[in-house]
């Protein structure tokens, strides 16, 4: 079940932007055994943009992700993540961020938030690009951005590991994080 985030009135120097989850993508990688990457994704999410068209540092997003979702093509992995091991997606389903503030421009900014999962609630920024505005096909009108970070894992009490005998772990605490969103104004 998805999160519906109510959008507010927008205000005439503010646009209101709701998510397009068949055209955004959430996906991480971490490292594995020391010497590569996992990648992954969270396949189901929703959220909504408020950008102040005059002000760009006065835009806000809030985004929800559904822990159970996560899938890294292999479900016996995805079954571990989604335990108490990892994400506890039963007792914790949803991963949740807000921004608290952005710095930089309409073409290149950061965008600060609180980003929560299993309860525990970190600052994250984001290095995050516009990549540009327009119209649909039907209607509509769109504006995509894309964005990087990078987490550890162990601030959100994701600490399960193991140790390998040659020394190091089989995964790697630094999270990178790559986002990809298309939104429509509504």
């Amino acid at each position: 079940m998805v999160t519906t985030l109510d959008p507010t009135v927008a205000t005439p120097a503010r646009t209101t932007w709701k998510l397009d989850p068949a055209h955004s993508n959430v996906e991480f990688s971490v490292k594995h055994l020391m010497i590569s990457r996992v990648k992954g994704r969270i396949s189901e999410l929703a959220g909504i943009i408020q950008a102040d068209e005059t002000n760009p540092e006065n835009s806000s997003v809030e985004a929800v992700l559904q822990a159970a979702t996560i899938d890294t093509r292999s479900e016996q992995r995805d079954t571990h993540l989604r335990s108490a091991d990892f994400l506890d997606a039963a007792t914790f389903p949803e991963i949740t961020f807000r921004s608290t503030r952005m710095k930089g421009n309409r073409a290149s900014f950061q965008l600060t938030g609180d980003l929560t999962i299993r309860s525990t609630t970190r600052e994250v920024t984001l290095d995050v690009n516009f990549e540009g505005r327009g119209k649909d096909p039907w209607g509509g009108e769109r504006l995509a951005f894309s964005a990087t970070g990078k987490i550890d894992r162990s601030d959100f009490g994701l600490t399960y590991n193991q140790a390998l005998e040659a020394g190091g772990v089989v995964i790697g605490n630094d999270l990178k994080i790559s986002i990809e969103v298309e939104a429509v104004k509504v």
